[in-house]
């Protein structure tokens, strides 16, 4: 398949089966994270695999509560990634505080648009999430207090009769424009 196939391909997955996921799959998502760019090649990332049953159902459970019940499908999902946010090297942190942007967070989702975007030619579905009970995450995944997870992704197979959607997205002349800025 191309790249703009594979693209629409992706989708943030809710429902999933009780597959497991094939190891070899998860190491050609960890391989393609890898390689994704990063500013001055900090690669400040780490990916924790989270395929431990009991372990994936309490970092689950840290997804949703009773006030923000939308993260309820997490634990269907046989693996669940954390992503954490490392210190970047000497020069992206330079630059970071010269421009006044977080890079290390570009870098990290670069690279888990890379993991989820090698899921889904691997047949798989991930869906991304920000919400999460942090400190349980950190607490749970024995996370040292210098580090951060930033993102969480949900990994597994969606049920069988999950249907691809089309993606409504906004019109290219809304997003995009050349050479100065755009009312449109």
């Amino acid at each position: 398949m191309n790249f703009i196939e594979l693209t629409n391909l992706r989708q943030s997955v809710r429902r999933y089966s009780d597959k497991m996921v094939e190891p070899d799959k998860i190491e050609k998502c960890i391989e393609a994270a890898r390689v994704a760019p990063s500013a001055c090649n900090a690669q400040p990332w780490k990916y924790i695999i989270i395929n431990n049953s009991k372990i994936k159902d309490m970092v689950a459970k840290a997804t949703y509560d009773k006030v923000m019940s939308f993260n309820k499908f997490v634990p269907q999902a046989p693996v669940i990634v954390a992503l954490i946010t490392e210190k970047p090297n000497f020069m992206s942190q330079v630059g970071g505080w010269l421009k006044n942007k977080e890079f290390n967070l570009i870098d990290v989702g670069i690279s888990a648009e890379h993991f989820c975007l090698q899921a889904a030619e691997e047949g798989l579905g991930t869906c991304m999430l920000g919400w999460f009970n942090e400190k349980k995450v950190i607490q749970i995944l024995e996370i040292p207090k210098n580090k951060r997870p930033v993102l969480l992704i949900t990994l597994g197979y969606a049920e069988d009769d999950y249907k691809q959607r089309i993606k409504i997205r906004k019109d290219k002349s809304v997003i995009a424009c050349y050479n100065k800025y755009s009312f449109k």
